[in-house]
Parts: structure tokens; sequence; C-alpha cells
């Protein structure tokens, strides 16, 4: 069945009536596709990236089935289970299904960790519809019996390849082991792993497949630029776009907590609307700062990769990688959050001398090469030593990556490897020097 607009769909008038007051029209291809199989109780397996319109493609159809028929919320027995790797993202999936089922009278609830679980067991005392929950807390909350999933119809589990990400297998694997045999399963991720693959066979039966373009394809509209720059100067760079005309709300990614934390006290000294997001802020001080995001009160959020992914506000029109990722599929995921809905959006990456190697993973994965903005009074160039990323073929073109191979095939595969065996190699009996920091600051958000 292709559809295109939502008034096509056999979607009972309540659900039409809400997509008419958030002015949705036209169901995005993944909706397209996935609303109809579901709504004919298939199985579902989707491959899809974030900000492809994957909520309301499974939203959409759970809501039908319980606005059709009503059933009666059970105390601690959910008919809908949604899981989310995060937070952030847990909460606006509930956000986005209280919007689409305003009309209908179902209760939702959501719970996750890092907050109390007195509020959240009331709440599943009362009786639910719908629950979205991360992993470790439901995995608590099943445990002391807060949680049945005996009389589940619905089960989702929503980007997969992130919950494997953050190390959830074994969570993933107790949670589907409770699973009642009879039930209606969506699996949604964006790469297909052989973990990912390992978990889709044991929970879905006949599913039926729907895949959309990645996101690399839709992030070509967004304006991305490389800025040349040394540690040292990098704030003062991203104060001097800051103050640049046509620059509204900006998000900057950083990888560690420490260092996020201390950007934004130094960027609120010098008078920026400026805030921090980490793992290590209290839920509810997380939830009030993206509020204050959301709405503008705030126009610089600073933040690791906890928000790289699932972050949908129209408003940011710069993305600013201060640090590269070390996963090129997480730069993909950063510039996401800005050119939503059809807007421009312009994103800097900043590369110092010890970044190359990241942007030359970065570049091999988007299959082209990224311009670079040498107008900004810090750039600097690299010596006939430095990998030749100034000397650079036309965008249209694929940088040539033989010399990079040679070295890799000579010094090994671990990034920059060839260049710490060369220091070892120019002098003997000295111990090249340590590269990079401790992983111990870096981000690992499970939703406990």
């Amino acid at each position: 069945m292709t559809v295109s607009t939502f008034a096509e769909l056999p979607l009972i008038d309540a659900l039409q009536q809400a997509l008419v007051a958030e002015n949705h029209v036209t169901p995005t291809p993944v909706q397209a596709e996935a609303i109809p199989l579901l709504l004919a109780g298939r199985d579902l397996l989707g491959t899809a990236q974030t900000g492809t319109g994957k909520t309301a493609a499974f939203a959409l159809p759970i809501l039908n089935m319980l606005g059709e028929k009503t059933r009666k919320s059970l105390p601690h027995s959910p008919r809908v289970l949604i899981l989310s790797p995060t937070r952030e993202l847990a909460l606006q999936i509930a956000k986005r299904v209280a919007a689409y089922g305003r009309n209908l009278k179902l209760r939702i609830a959501c719970v996750f960790g890092g907050v109390s679980q007195t509020p959240q067991t009331k709440v599943l005392e009362r009786g639910v519809h719908i629950l979205i929950a991360c992993p470790g807390r439901l995995l608590d909350l099943m445990s002391q019996d807060e949680v049945r999933l005996d009389r589940l119809e619905v089960f989702v589990l929503d980007e997969v390849d992130r919950m494997l990400d953050l190390g959830f297998m074994p969570f993933l694997k107790q949670i589907i082991a409770a699973l009642p045999e009879k039930r209606q399963s969506v699996f949604f991720s964006a790469t297909m792993s052989p973990a990912a693959e390992e978990i889709a066979n044991a929970l879905l039966k006949d599913p039926a497949r729907v895949a959309v373009a990645p996101e690399v394809k839709t992030v070509e509209a967004i304006d991305q630029r490389v800025m040349l720059v040394e540690k040292r100067n990098k704030r003062a760079l991203l104060v001097r776009i800051l103050k640049s005309e046509g620059v509204g709300q900006v998000l900057v990614f950083m990888r560690t907590r420490e260092d996020t934390q201390e950007l934004a006290d130094e960027l609120r000294f010098g008078g920026h609307r400026v805030a921090a997001i980490h793992s290590d802020k209290a839920q509810a001080t997380r939830q009030h700062i993206m509020e204050d995001f959301r709405s503008g009160k705030l126009r610089v959020l600073i933040a690791t990769d906890v928000a790289a992914r699932g972050l949908d506000i129209p408003g940011i029109t710069h993305v600013i990688n201060y640090e590269l990722p070390q996963d090129p599929q997480v730069y993909v995921h950063r510039i996401g959050r800005t050119g939503r809905a059809g807007a421009a959006g312009i994103a800097y990456s900043f590369c110092g001398k010890r970044d190359q190697n990241l942007l030359l993973n970065i570049e091999r994965e988007l299959g082209h090469n990224l311009p670079i903005d040498d107008t900004h009074p810090y750039a600097i160039e690299f010596s006939p030593d430095d990998p030749p990323v100034r000397d650079r073929a036309p965008m249209t073109q694929r940088r040539d990556f033989q010399r990079r191979d040679a070295e890799r095939a000579e010094f090994g595969n671990r990034p920059g490897a060839h260049r710490s065996q060369q220091r070892s190699a120019n002098k003997p009996g000295q111990p090249s020097p340590r590269k990079g920091g401790s992983s111990t600051g870096r981000d690992r958000d499970k939703g406990r």
C-alpha cells in the first residue's frame, strides 16, 4: 500500500484529528511503508536513522490499536512497551506519543534511572497502557515485580545499534526472554551489525522489512566546513563564531564530561547564555536545561554525545564539533541536529594536527571531502610530513587514501599508529609519547 498523505491511512478519527493539529500532512518514507504493515499486525524490522520519522511510524499503529477497542489499564501490566536507550530519547518518545494520543483516554508512563523510582511505581500501580522505558530501570522494576509483561500486546525496540553501543546486549536478552509468546514486535536500528541481527532473530517472527536511505544522504544539504585550528585557539574561534551574524542556537559537541562543563563555565563567564549537558547531570537538571534550550532561554548547549541522537529542536542553526568524534557515524548523528524539517543548517568541525585521522575517517564514511574554511584568524597549516589535509582534491572527487593505507599496512590498523611508530623509530630506546586521554571520562549513559 502506497500513500502520499496521512488522510489516506486507515487511522481512527481521533488520530487523524491529532495529525491535523500537529500539522502532519505527508508521511515520511519510513512512515508510509511501516504504518500499513503494522496496522496489519505484522512484525517489523526497520533500518532507519534518527530524524526519519520512526516514532510516528510505530506510535500511530499502536495508538490506533488501543483506540479501536478500549482496553482497561491494569496495575503493573502495560499493554505496550517501548524500549529506548537513553533518558532523553525516552522522554522525547513519550512526548510524541502523548501528542498523537491526545484525543484518546490512554495512560502513558516513562521510566528511567537517575531519579527516584517511587513516583514511577505509583504510576505503574494505577495502571498504564503504554510504557516507555530505559533497559536498566525496567529490569530493576521487573525484579521487584513492579512491571509484569504477561499482558503485553506490542513490544518496540528502538535505536538498537545505540543500545548495543551502550552495552545493553545482556539486558535486551533478559527482557526479550520475559516477553509473552503472542505479541507484535517492532525493531528499529540505524545499522545491522551481527549483534543486531542476533537480537532481531530472537525477537521477530516472519517480519516485514522496511529500509530507508541512511541519514548520511540527508545531511548533504547541511553546509559542512572544516576549520584547521590548534587546540589552544579553539575557544577563541568558538566565541568568534557565536558573535557572527546569522548564528542562532548553537549545539557544541565535545568528548568528555569534564571538558564539556569547563567550556560551558568559561562561556558563561564571558556573558553567553549557555549550559552543559552530560550524564553526570541529575535527570531533573538535564530536563530543565533541555526545556530552556528548546524554549530559547539558552542560546548555546555544550554536550557530549548524549545529545547526538534524537534531539529535535528547529532553532539549532549551527552544530560545532569542538572535538571530532572517534566514530564517523557519530559525526553524522551530530550534524543531523541542525537542518531539521527542511531548514538550513551549518556544521563546523574544528580539526587540529592530531585530529587528521579522525577527519579522514569521517570523509571516507561520507564518500567525499569536506571543504576547509581558512578565513578565520586562527587557521593553521600543516608541515609536509603531516597527512595532506590542505592539499585537497575537488569536493566531487574522493580522497586518495593510498598513502594512509600504505602506512597502516606497515605499522598496523590502529588510527595514528604509524605516527607513534615513526617517532619511536627515529628515537631508539625511547618510549613513544602517550596519545589521547583516559577513556574513563567518556560518556556511557546507560539510562540507569
